[in-house]
């Protein structure tokens, strides 16, 4: 199963338990998984389900450098929003990869997606609720 299949089945899961009274009911037809589903936004528990169902998920970190310093996602990568060559950082990496991208609260992560867009990143996952989200919700991080 593609990685991008897996995301899109994860989240449209994680939806579907809400609502169930247990009665049962006709069977609906199945929607189809598109082939390429460019990005998903997630919450910490939510990103922290797909990094452990797919480990090559690779971790982008947009805060500043200090602010990466001070605790971060293990083995994610800082490529800093505000710095002027943040275009070119992100221009380096392999667009076909799985990325989690992230700040400390989903503002500048949010305003960097249309930076992956436009750079045709096929996969990109936002933990839209940002690092602060991930330490609070009890996940790991490393300094």
């Amino acid at each position: 199963m593609k990685l991008f299949q897996f995301i899109a089945i994860f989240f449209a899961s994680s939806l579907a338990g809400c609502g169930n009274s247990g009665t049962a009911t006709a069977e609906k037809p199945q929607a189809e998984i598109p082939e390429f589903y460019p990005s998903v936004e997630v919450d910490a528990e939510a990103a922290a389900g797909m990094m452990k169902e797919a480990p090559e998920i690779v971790v982008i970190d947009v805060r500043t450098p200090e602010e990466f310093a001070a605790g971060h996602i293990k083995g994610a990568k800082n490529i800093d929003f505000t710095a002027a060559d943040f275009k070119a950082k992100l221009s380096e990496l392999d667009r076909g990869v799985t990325y989690l991208m992230h700040c400390q609260s989903g503002g500048r992560s949010g305003n960097a997606m249309p930076v992956f867009e436009r750079l045709k990143f096929e996969s990109v996952i936002h933990l839209n609720t940002g690092f602060l989200d991930w330490a609070d919700s009890g996940q790991p991080v490393e300094k």
